[in-house]
């Protein structure tokens, strides 16, 4: 806290040094920087600004650093751009919205789109036809103002955490040319990862209160959709996991299930407990972390949960949408509630967080390895381990806030006039048993509780008021907070 202090003191000296050179300075441009000045000040007073300072303070490098990542599976090329742009350049009409398992057409499109923009959530869908994907991909990425990235979750966190020079990062997915090109020079990818043609995901953005006929968006997010056969097979999990041997990692970072939803029931299955097979044969003493994505089938949700993949991963991040979907599947707890309103109560994640731990994380009873839960939300973080087995999990969860306020916006380092504070200042710790009340002090941003063995970390996040490009943010917050993680030797 020190800092904050020591720039709030030399503001105020350097205010007052102005004042008494005001004579001889013109008007004018002591007003322009005494205005400037007394805008610092109000900025490093304001609940954003202490928050920001608390962050820095509490953000340091764990004891045990990561060297070697290996990143698989998923790796695609974003075209990104804005969805109600491209839906009117397709000749869509505004309607109403409804929720599709699978995209046939581009009426399922339209309504799937409208269904979530108007929720202001998170979803990825499958395109079933090549054909008018095709065409609509090509029309996407040949739209004035579209861009094209890196994407998928493996290839989205292998690119955040080759930022950090320090670290070695293996890549393993369907690599094509232009991803090839826009991945960063130090992401190594074997030979066996690349192929001839890209897989292309198109990502619809909308801002916050845009508007589509009668649909507004209560806030900025996206939807993802595409053809994509490569990584729906999984079909680099093989090459990734034989090429550990060589790569030598001390870290897994593993993603991309959720994009076999596209594949039918028999397929999906079979090669699901391909994918256990792999898993297994990754050695117990490197941990591996699973980010889970967008998904709609609660059977096969139930599968990864019970066909032992959550029991051989150590770590999982998941945001609100899948957290929900989680508990709908497994029969958990608050599986009756159909939907969030607005910012997702703390006390219901915490139940459902604490519930994944106590059911298929590691206790005395259970040889499952998993121990650490990482959930974002837009307004919070929550990071849950099993005692014993993570430290500075506080820098983590600082850390990992400190992403998403720095990579909406785009910006080096948090402009707390461009973000806002939108998490609860109040809050229970449970809704299901005898709670805590907590209150939130910007100058402690990072909370926490314990519970049977359980301990949660919670900060607020600083919402980008303006958001430059939300796709991958989920992918970027769980890099940084794995980043900053500490894992203890078994």
């Amino acid at each position: 806290m020190w800092q904050r202090s020591v720039c709030v003191g030399l503001l105020a000296l350097a205010l007052g040094y102005l004042c008494l050179l005001g004579p001889e300075l013109p008007r004018s441009a002591l007003q322009r920087l005494s205005a400037s000045l007394l805008g610092e000040l109000r900025r490093a007073r304001s609940p954003e600004g202490r928050m920001v300072a608390a962050w820095q303070a509490a953000i340091v490098r764990p004891a045990r650093g990561w060297k070697r990542v290996a990143v698989g599976v998923n790796a695609c090329v974003d075209v990104v751009l804005s969805g109600v742009k491209l839906l009117e350049a397709l000749g869509l009409e505004p309607g109403d919205g409804k929720n599709h398992v699978v995209l046939n057409s581009k009426q399922d499109l339209k309504e799937a789109f409208a269904h979530f923009m108007e929720k202001g959530a998170a979803a990825e869908r499958f395109f079933s036809d090549a054909e008018s994907f095709h065409h609509i991909a090509q029309t996407a990425s040949e739209y004035p103002g579209a861009q094209l990235y890196v994407g998928g979750n493996a290839a989205l966190i292998g690119q955040k955490l080759a930022t950090n020079p320090d670290l070695k990062i293996l890549l393993c997915g369907p690599v094509g040319p232009k991803l090839h090109e826009l991945l960063d020079d130090d992401v190594v990818v074997p030979p066996e990862s690349m192929q001839e043609r890209d897989e292309f995901h198109l990502i619809l953005e909308y801002q916050a209160g845009e508007e589509w006929g009668q649909v507004r968006a209560p806030n900025a997010n996206r939807f993802i959709f595409s053809h994509d056969l490569s990584n729906g097979a999984l079909n680099m999990l093989e090459v990734f996991v034989s090429s550990l041997d060589e790569f030598q990692p001390d870290l897994v970072v593993l993603s991309g299930l959720h994009m076999m939803e596209g594949q039918s029931k028999e397929m999906r299955q079979r090669r699901l407990m391909e994918a256990v097979a792999s898993i297994s044969d990754v050695p117990t003493d490197i941990p591996i972390h699973l980010e889970l994505a967008s998904m709609t089938d609660q059977d096969f949700m139930s599968n990864i949960i019970h066909q032992q993949v959550f029991p051989l991963v150590n770590s999982i991040g998941l945001n609100e949408q899948e957290l929900l979907f989680l508990t709908q599947s497994a029969s958990g707890p608050h599986a009756s509630l159909a939907s969030w309103s607005g910012v997702p109560d703390v006390g219901v994640v915490s139940d459902i967080l604490f519930w994944i731990l106590k059911e298929h994380g590691r206790t005395a009873e259970r040889a499952s390895d998993l121990t650490r839960i990482h959930f974002h939300t837009l307004a919070y973080h929550i990071l849950v381990t099993v005692d014993g087995y993570w430290g500075n999990q506080v820098a983590a969860v600082a850390a990992g806030a400190r992403a998403a306020g720095t990579q909406a916006c785009a910006t080096e380092t948090i402009d707390t006039s461009k973000v806002f504070l939108k998490a609860p200042l109040e809050f229970v710790t449970s809704q299901t048993e005898a709670p805590s009340k907590i209150s939130l002090n910007p100058d402690e941003p990072v909370v926490h509780w314990h519970k049977e063995g359980i301990s949660f970390h919670f900060t607020p996040v600083l919402v980008c008021k303006d958001p430059v490009r939300t796709v991958g943010l989920g992918d970027a917050i769980s890099a940084e907070g794995l980043l900053y993680s500490d894992v203890y030797p078994q």
